[in-house]
């Protein structure tokens, strides 16, 4: 996505190019093929969602053919991971890759021990205490919840999107806010929940025991399979 004269544009492909991603069918089997994808152009050229789909599709509110309602089908289905993960924005990562992010992310830490060691900060820590009674939560009721307001905590958003980074947090859906008589209003909403809750605790956890340096090693070289031109120091940008 590029700005010009202060509107917004997509840079996507042809609709009729054979390598359009057209349904979210075509994205679910790019993101298990390649392992992982972010949702908008960056560092590494033809990396992301938004360089493999015509750009007209995008915000177009039609389900069929909008890659921003894809992200909505994919994070509701459970299969595939879909949060802030690549250099703070978003993007998607299957469940075979998952436990690599992880380990990596984590620094083969459970963010219960990242506190116990002091390496997390108090912000996170008021975020995550409420995921151990929620499975998942609207964003608006973590902010709430978790005490960011006026004359609370500052920086929710950022806070957020560092436990997504960290793969401590994902989004599992989006939907509306719900008023007094159990009616939908407003515009979709995030929904968030650890990715344990989502693919199990085993699963997640699984690449524990490697080193995480050999972990962040597999998803460097997955990266350089299908991006062999682009140089280290962009891809490092996106999946460091």
């Amino acid at each position: 996505m590029e700005e010009r004269n202060g509107d917004f544009f997509m840079n996507g492909i042809p609709a009729d190019d054979p390598r359009c991603l057209r349904l979210v069918e075509d994205l679910k089997a790019k993101v298990l093929e390649t392992g992982f994808l972010p949702l908008f152009q960056n560092e590494v050229p033809g990396f992301s969602v938004e360089e493999m789909t015509a750009p007209e599709g995008w915000f177009s509110d039609d389900p069929l053919h909008d890659p921003w309602y894809w992200r909505t089908v994919i994070a509701r289905e459970g299969e595939i991971a879909y949060g802030k993960f690549f250099g703070n924005r978003a993007g998607f990562i299957s469940r075979e890759w998952l436990p690599y992010f992880a380990n990596y992310r984590r620094d083969g830490y459970d963010f219960d021990a990242l506190w116990d060691d002091e390496k997390a900060p108090r912000r996170q820590k008021l975020i995550m205490d409420l995921f151990t009674e929620d499975t998942e939560l609207y964003s608006f009721e973590v902010k709430q919840r978790a005490g960011f307001h006026k004359d609370g905590e500052k920086n929710f958003e950022g806070t957020i999107t560092a436990l997504q980074m960290e793969l401590y947090l994902s989004v599992c859906d989006f939907r509306k806010r719900k008023n007094k008589q159990g009616r939908e209003y407003g515009w979709d909403v995030a929904v968030y929940s650890m990715p344990e809750h989502i693919f199990g605790y085993p699963h997640v956890t699984s690449a524990y025991r490697e080193d995480p340096a050999d972990s962040f090693e597999k998803i460097l070289r997955q990266v350089r399979k299908y991006y062999p031109e682009a140089k280290e120091k962009d891809i490092l940008k996106v999946i460091k």
